[in-house]
């Protein structure tokens, strides 16, 4: 890969020791995947926050780094909702540790907001076009394929690499000739809400690492579009997907798949058989896996007005958000749910103290049993909001 003069001064170290050992990371992984140069990217997201995912090397290894990001540069959730842990059960060491996590990261100019929607809170970070270094899965997803940014699914190492040079390397999905899809999917039936994240904990199995392209017959939500790419990069390792008839598109204009060889049908009653995949009796409900957007914390308003829940229910989603909307957020809370900020039931070392959750999310289907040991439904939002109230 070649460097530039002032990037071979950071490889020598000229520039210290940390900034040298970014730049070791991104020119090792453009040796790895043939990149031909650096580029400059517009943001990075960072993952590997959570104290219950890192640990105490991943707060060592951080603590140990100087520098400043050159770059807007956001956390992934952490362990912990910064101001309300002791009311949902986390230990004084563990948020003491996930405290010094954070710190460490601040340290180094990242913005501490802990969400996996950073376009959902700046709209300065991402646009069409845009090279990005992200890291988190559904926001690389999102990236791609909603914004129609342009990023690989970053380590947390090579994410902040990245955040310290201002670069990335010109590889993967940077390129045109890596974003042109390769799989189609026809869908059967109209779908709306959890259905996508169904889809996605389908579709993902099936696509891997492709990049598939779907013809629906329903027309998503940018949230719609946010779930269903949130399970497939969780149930496969897709990090960039196409819908036919909607933008963005692949270099060249609308999605052509005259030239594509396999195609996939996934029909209605499939999707419906994710719902009833397991069955477990939920003593917690939890949503907001990707973190909720605006949209999605009014609708929940809404469902929620003039009941009561009667089970543990945290709605996630970033700090900012609460803070922008604390009428929505009242609504919500007056019926004793929780609008847990800065963290999820993924990476919560809490969830794991619950027998069932019902999420309405394909993700947290996939990575709450994983990551947890909680059995998971899934459910539509509706039926989320019942169970909550004890509607069954």
């Amino acid at each position: 890969m070649y460097l530039t003069a002032s990037e071979e001064e950071i490889l020598a170290g000229e520039q210290g020791y940390v900034l040298q050992k970014a730049m070791e990371i991104l020119a090792a992984l453009g040796d790895i995947y043939g990149a031909d140069r650096l580029i400059p990217v517009k943001s990075t997201q960072i993952a590997g926050v959570s104290y219950k995912t890192i640990g105490d090397a991943g707060l060592e290894w951080i603590s140990d780094l100087s520098g400043v990001a050159r770059v807007p540069s956001i956390l992934n959730p952490a362990g912990i909702d910064r101001l309300r842990w002791r009311e949902l059960g986390v230990s004084e060491e563990f948020a003491a540790k996930q405290g010094q996590i954070i710190d460490a990261y601040e340290k180094l100019g990242i913005i501490a907001e802990c969400t996996c929607t950073p376009y959902n809170i700046r709209d300065d970070i991402a646009e069409i076009g845009d090279h990005l270094a992200w890291s988190e899965s559904s926001a690389v997803s999102y990236a791609n394929s909603v914004i129609g940014a342009r990023t690989n699914r970053e380590g947390g190492p090579s994410a902040l690499a990245a955040a310290l040079i201002g670069k990335t390397p010109n590889y993967g999905y940077h390129l045109d000739e890596n974003r042109i899809p390769s799989l189609a999917i026809r869908v059967e039936g109209e779908l709306s809400g959890s259905d996508y994240g169904a889809l996605g904990y389908i579709a993902g199995r099936i696509a891997g690492t492709r990049v598939p392209v779907f013809s629906l017959e329903s027309v998503p939500t940018d949230d719609e579009r946010k779930a269903l790419g949130a399970a497939m990069a969780a149930s496969g390792a897709v990090a960039l997907y196409y819908i036919d008839g909607l933008p963005p598109y692949p270099a060249g204009g609308e999605c052509d798949t005259s030239d594509i060889d396999e195609r996939v049908v996934i029909e209605q009653s499939e999707i419906e058989g994710v719902y009833g995949l397991h069955r477990c009796d939920p003593d917690i409900i939890a949503l907001g896996c990707p973190h909720c957007s605006a949209a999605e914390l009014a609708k929940l308003r809404d469902l929620l007005a003039g009941k009561t829940v009667t089970k543990e229910f945290w709605i996630c989603t970033s700090r900012r958000l609460r803070n922008r909307h604390p009428d929505i957020v009242a609504g919500i809370e007056s019926s004793g749910a929780k609008v847990v900020c800065d963290t999820c039931m993924v990476v919560s070392p809490v969830c794991a103290r619950y027998d069932c959750m019902m999420v309405n999310s394909g993700k947290a289907l996939l990575y709450v049993p994983q990551l947890c040991g909680t059995d998971a439904v899934l459910g539509r939002l509706e039926d989320c909001v019942r169970a909550a109230v004890g509607g069954g």
